[in-house]
């Protein structure tokens, strides 16, 4: 009898463990679910099975709430993903399980009609431009690195993780997610960061008007009116009432932090590439210098020549060349990095 209830017993453990139909999308992902008192986390798994033991890369990708996939009237579903279709997948599958996390109150599959021409979910077609109200509210730093959190913990426990190590990797808005994992999460062994601004995002702004009246294309008088009016909205990123009427305003406050400070006080590994047209990351090339006074040695950094945000060429006229990107070759070098 015991023999028996030890067989079934057995048994039953197999089919919880294995026998869970997975949610396949569009036959190149997994997708998870994790539900929260107030959120339901979902994200994916870019592969169709778990057949494999590998380390995880958590991918965080940039701002705004794009879907992880789009689903048109008349043709197939296709992938976005958080950009990551713009690397080379398969090079990443072959050492890791290739994770990314759908934006918060945002679709993981959207209905093409409701995308605006940025690709960015929108609950009316007749307000293009008006995000999802409780997107707008959930869209700051500390919860993105709340809800990556909790998928890295759901995640530790899976049969088919090797804990022994844990990428992290963001670009743009991604590249701030990812530092605060990686400060606050002592199981990252390896973080990476793409189009990172290290004085946090508003910054930027201003730097940009002050070029703009350098290339006189606005007076300085102008240049001097914008900045002064930025500075403004930053204070009022800061006033609890104001936020209350305007919680875009939490964005620019929470994704201002600067990053230059937290970078410094991690330990780990660290992978800081760029492209020399890129306004948001001109000022990584001070990173060095302040890498050199504090005595750390634990930092790798790639300067892209001539590329922009995105890692396009930048044409003479200054703007991106669409058809010459260097995505691929740009996480393709942080992979083998990471494999030293």
């Amino acid at each position: 009898m015991k023999k028996l209830q030890t067989t079934l017993f057995l048994l039953l453990f197999i089919q919880i463990s294995f026998g869970q139909k997975l949610n396949i999308i569009n036959n190149q992902a997994i997708q998870f679910s994790i539900k929260k008192e107030k959120d339901t986390i979902n994200f994916v798994l870019i592969d169709t099975n778990l057949d494999e033991i590998k380390p995880i890369f958590l991918f965080c990708q940039g701002s705004l709430p794009m879907p992880l996939f789009v689903k048109p009237a008349t043709e197939n579903i296709w992938m976005i993903g958080g950009g990551i279709t713009n690397f080379d997948i398969n090079e990443i599958k072959k050492n890791y399980h290739l994770i990314v996390i759908s934006m918060p109150k945002t679709p993981v599959i959207v209905d093409e009609k409701h995308l605006n021409k940025s690709y960015c979910y929108i609950p009316s077609g007749e307000e293009p431009d008006e995000f999802d109200k409780e997107y707008v509210k959930a869209d700051f730093l500390e919860n993105y690195e709340y809800r990556a959190e909790k998928v890295l913990n759901f995640l530790r426990k899976q049969k088919w993780v090797d804990n022994s190590k844990l990428i992290v990797a963001g670009h743009s808005q991604g590249s701030k997610v990812a530092t605060l994992i990686a400060l606050n999460n002592k199981k990252v062994t390896h973080l990476g960061l793409f189009g990172a601004n290290p004085f946090g995002r508003i910054d930027q702004n201003i730097r940009n008007y002050r070029k703009e009246a350098e290339r006189k294309e606005i007076t300085w008088e102008k240049a001097n009116e914008y900045i002064e009016n930025t500075y403004q909205m930053y204070r009022e990123s800061y006033n609890k009432e104001a936020l209350k009427d305007n919680p875009n305003l939490l964005a620019w406050k929470s994704f201002s932090r600067p990053l230059l400070n937290d970078w410094l006080q991690i330990k780990i590994p660290t992978y800081l590439a760029y492209g020399t047209n890129d306004i948001a990351s001109d000022l990584c090339d001070l990173v060095p210098l302040f890498y050199i006074q504090n005595a750390k040695d634990n930092l790798t950094y790639k300067r892209y020549l001539n590329l922009e945000h995105n890692f396009f060429e930048v044409n003479e006229d200054g703007n991106a060349n669409y058809e010459n990107e260097h995505w691929k070759e740009v996480m393709n070098e942080f992979i083998k990095w990471t494999k030293k």
